[in-house]
């Protein structure tokens, strides 16, 4: 299965493609210096195939990149950060433990 994960800012998501189709993606609320994660959904014929880790890893990655801090209101990517402490630097250190990640 190919898939492909890109940042929709017109619709405040990061989206993922699988075999060339939308499969899901996780909602944000973009704030200077910071990103706050809200929702995630993958669609239920993707589900059971890693794609909602795949997205929150790929989103992660990009976040880094652009030098942002992350807020993760949304469960899913709370509890994928709680399995990835490698990305747990993400979350200012003042607000990780209102998140559980300490």
């Amino acid at each position: 299965m190919e898939t492909k994960v890109a940042d929709n800012p017109a619709r405040h998501r990061y989206e993922i493609e699988a075999d060339g189709g939308l499969a899901g993606f996780t909602v944000y609320e973009l704030r200077p210096d910071v990103i706050a994660f809200m929702h995630t959904e993958i669609g239920d014929e993707w589900g059971g195939r890693g794609l909602g880790s795949i997205l929150i890893r790929c989103t992660l990655d990009d976040v880094r990149s652009r030098g942002l801090a992350v807020l993760p209101y949304c469960p899913f990517v709370r509890s994928w950060l709680e399995r990835h402490e490698d990305y747990v630097d993400l979350v200012p250190a003042d607000k990780r433990a209102g998140f559980g990640l300490e």
